[in-house]
C-alpha cells in the first residue's frame, strides 16, 4: 500500500516582532502575567502588504525545494485556514498562482487550530485511493487582524505564520501511519468570530460591537482541550499498537504552555519528547503545528524511522491526531 510521506517541510513568519514588553504598553498586563499563564515570550506580527497568502506561498516554497519538486508537479494545494486573504476565492488558490502550480486542484480547510491535521487527513486519504501523487498542505494564519488588542486575555495569544509539507505517494514503510479527526459543534460560542460572516454582514453595527474579533472563552477551551487531546493522542497510538513511551517527538498544538504541560503528563512523556516554541511565536492556529515541526526537520534532529505524534485542538470545537513514521 502506498504511504504519504513528508519529503518537504517549510515555514515563514513575519519580521516584526511584538514581545510582552510591547504588549504591556496595549492592554492592562504584564510580562510576568504573560508568562506565568502562557508561557509566551513574543509573536511575530505581519505588517501592511504582508497576507496569509504571502507567509502560505513562502513556506510553501521552501517545502518544495527541500523535496526537490517542481510546483508543476503537485497536484493538490490544500491551505488551512480561517484567516483567509478572502472569504473568497481560497487562499489556496492565490497560492497556487503564486507557485505557478497550473496542475494542482486548490482549496482550503476551516477547521481552526486543528486546520493542519484535518489537511493531513484530507491529502492522506487522496494519496491512499490514488487521486493525488503529490501535494501540499499547508497551515497559515493572520491572526493579528481579527485579535481584539483591547482584550488582554486573549491579544496577549496570537500570532501570525504559515508552516507547510510537501507529501509523495511512496512504498515502504515511512509515511503517515494514521490519521484522526473530530467536532463537537455545540461547543461552537467558546471559540468564534461573530462578525463578517452572512449571519453578521460587514456593517456599522457589527464594527461598533466589536464583532469582527475572535472571542473566546479561555476557562472552558482549556478544559476540554486537555481532554480532547489527550484522547486523541492515545487514539493513534492504539491504532497503530504502540505507547507513549515509543513516541521519538510528540509535537502538539502551541496553545498555552500550560496545556501542553498537563498533556504531557497525562500521557507520561519526557521533556526530551516534547516540542515546544510558542515562547517564540505564541500561537498560530492552524500554522503552529507545520512550524514546529519544519524547525525540527531543519535542526536534523529527526531521523528517519521516528515516531513523530501530531495532535490539536480549535475551535469548532474540533481535534485531531497524525502518526508519521519519519
Amino acid at each position: 500500500m502506498m504511504l504519504s510521506r513528508i519529503r518537504g517541510t517549510g515555514s515563514a513568519v513575519p519580521a516584526k516582532i511584538l514581545t510582552n514588553s510591547d504588549i504591556v504598553k496595549i492592554v492592562d498586563t504584564s510580562d510576568d502575567w504573560i508568562i506565568t499563564r502562557t508561557g509566551i515570550r513574543e509573536r511575530r506580527v505581519a505588517v501592511e502588504g504582508e497576507y496569509t497568502s504571502t507567509f502560505a506561498t513562502i513556506a510553501a516554497e521552501k517545502a518544495l525545494q527541500m523535496a526537490g519538486i517542481g510546483p508543476e508537479e503537485i497536484d493538490l494545494i490544500v491551505v488551512a485556514t480561517v484567516t483567509p486573504d478572502f472569504p473568497f476565492p481560497a487562499t489556496a488558490c492565490l497560492v497556487q498562482n503564486n507557485l505557478k502550480a497550473v496542475n494542482a486542484a486548490a482549496f482550503d480547510i476551516a477547521a481552526a487550530c486543528s486546520g493542519f491535521l484535518y489537511g493531513l487527513s484530507v491529502v492522506d486519504k487522496f494519496i491512499k485511493s490514488g487521486g493525488a501523487k503529490k501535494a501540499l498542505v499547508i497551515g497559515a494564519e493572520v491572526l493579528s487582524r481579527i485579535v481584539d488588542w483591547s482584550d488582554r486575555n486573549s491579544c496577549v495569544l496570537f500570532g501570525d505564520g504559515a508552516g507547510a509539507v510537501v507529501i509523495t505517494a511512496e512504498g515502504g514503510e515511512s509515511g503517515i501511519l494514521s490519521t484522526h479527526i473530530h467536532s463537537d459543534g455545540t461547543y461552537w460560542e467558546l471559540l468564534h468570530q461573530p462578525g463578517c460572516g452572512n449571519r453578521n454582514p460587514a456593517s456599522h453595527k457589527v464594527l461598533d460591537e466589536r464583532l469582527v474579533f475572535l472571542k473566546m472563552q479561555g476557562n472552558e477551551v482549556f478544559k476540554l482541550a486537555v481532554r480532547a487531546m489527550e484522547d486523541a493522542a492515545h487514539e493513534a497510538l492504539s491504532a497503530n499498537n504502540l505507547k507513549a513511551s515509543d513516541i521519538d517527538f510528540f509535537i502538539p498544538h502551541q496553545a498555552n504552555r500550560r496545556i501542553i504541560d498537563a498533556i504531557g503528563k497525562r500521557l507520561g512523556l519526557l521533556d526530551s519528547q516534547l516540542v515546544i516554541n510558542l515562547e517564540r511565536y505564541g500561537n498560530t492556529s492552524s500554522a503552529s503545528i507545520p512550524i514546529a515541526l519544519d524547525e525540527i526537520n531543519r535542526n536534523q534532529s529527526m531521523k528517519e524511522g521516528d515516531i513523530v505524534l501530531l495532535d490539536a485542538f480549535g475551535g469548532g470545537l474540533t481535534w485531531a491526531s497524525t502518526l508519521i513514521r519519519w
